[in-house]
């Protein structure tokens, strides 16, 4: 039986690691003129939107019962439900033949929603653990793409939804060719700091001494920074007063434009920027959060650095080992070139061919 798809729904939500992937998936639909569109997302997610009029958003929240205050947790409950509501009456208005959930519990709903109205639905995890609302939903999905086989925490009765896609990044990103080499005779350190609120706030206290302990060691370095707006002015006048070269940026939903300027990152480890930084061939220093789900960047960190791709410092480890780790690496940049090296063995370049084929699978058969 063929069930041709003509429009698809992507619910997403919350963080950039969701957010920019869904509207990656989104434009490629768009730009193909594959299939209609709509993107789903709750208030927080707003500002990963590239171009937030070129593809149509319908917003829905939700919320996560994993609290530890009872009461809210039934705000919770009531919040979910009154989603769910929400998202049976946005599907049934809008008529899409096939949901895309994208992870975060913003999607749960509309994921839900789409299983009680006989709508198939996929999931799509990116981290290395599958998340808490995904982990619900894969009973139910269609099919499971998946950044990696190497995913923890899917059973093995629902192994064979699971299909291994790649990670679902920008074409720009993907195609993107990094010209960088560390041993020419630019001698510095060109460090590039990436990290979202919280990651900010820690990288602006933490950082800064340790920066300071390169210049005053001699060790070359140059800075390219992304902070809070409020974090401008302190940040401009520490690294002016250390009369070293500096940028500081705020958020920007174009980061490679940053890439061309850097041949090391320091980063946290959510999978969509890790994965940005190996396509790019950009070696990095992964900082995991601790306080992450399950701690899922950590585990991302020690996937990507026993690969090669990269190296790993956990936060309570920062200030102990992150200036020995520079100092390392400026004494010998050809650690950098081998990192880079490695990572040209690795290519995102055929996820949308093989979430097309996916599709076309889905097409093709029962509902």
């Amino acid at each position: 039986m063929n069930n041709k798809i003509k429009k698809i729904i992507i619910a997403t939500g919350g963080t950039g690691g969701h957010v920019i992937p869904a509207y990656n998936l989104a434009k490629h639909f768009v730009d193909n003129n594959k299939f209609k569109v709509e993107i789903t997302l709750d208030k927080r997610g707003f500002k990963y939107l590239k171009s937030p009029n070129e593809i149509k958003v319908t917003e829905i929240t939700s919320a996560t019962i994993f609290k530890k205050n009872i009461f809210k947790i039934v705000y919770s409950i009531i919040i979910i439900l009154y989603s769910t509501l929400k998202s049976l009456v946005f599907l049934l208005f809008s008529k899409p033949n096939l949901v895309f959930g994208m992870g975060g519990y913003s999607s749960f709903p509309v994921c839900t929603a789409a299983k009680l109205l006989g709508i198939p639905f996929v999931i799509y995890e990116n981290n290395l653990i599958v998340g808490k609302a995904n982990k619900y939903l894969v009973p139910f999905a269609k099919k499971i793409f998946v950044s990696s086989k190497e995913l923890d925490g899917i059973s093995k009765k629902h192994e064979k939804k699971i299909c291994e896609i790649g990670n679902i990044l920008s074409k720009e990103i993907i195609n993107y060719q990094n010209k960088n080499n560390s041993s020419q005779e630019d001698k510095r350190l060109k460090i590039l700091v990436l990290g979202g609120s919280q990651a900010a706030k820690i990288f602006a206290e933490k950082l800064t001494g340790i920066f300071k302990s390169c210049v005053n060691a001699k060790i070359p370095i140059s800075i390219c920074q992304q902070c809070l707006p409020e974090q401008n002015k302190f940040l401009s006048s520490f690294y002016r007063n250390l009369n070293i070269d500096f940028e500081i940026f705020n958020f920007s939903s174009n980061i490679s434009e940053y890439f061309s300027k850097t041949n090391l990152a320091i980063t946290r480890s959510g999978s969509s920027m890790l994965a940005e930084l190996i396509n790019a061939n950009i070696p990095f220093i992964s900082i995991p959060l601790p306080s992450s789900a399950d701690n899922h960047q950590l585990k991302n960190a020690i996937y990507y650095e026993k690969k090669g791709y990269s190296y790993l410092i956990e936060e309570k480890n920062l200030e102990k080992k992150l200036y020995e780790l520079l100092k390392t690496l400026s004494d010998n940049k050809k650690l950098l070139d081998k990192i880079t090296h490695r990572q040209r063995q690795f290519s995102d370049k055929s996820v949308y061919e093989n979430i097309d084929k996916q599709i076309l699978k889905i097409e093709n058969e029962e509902y």
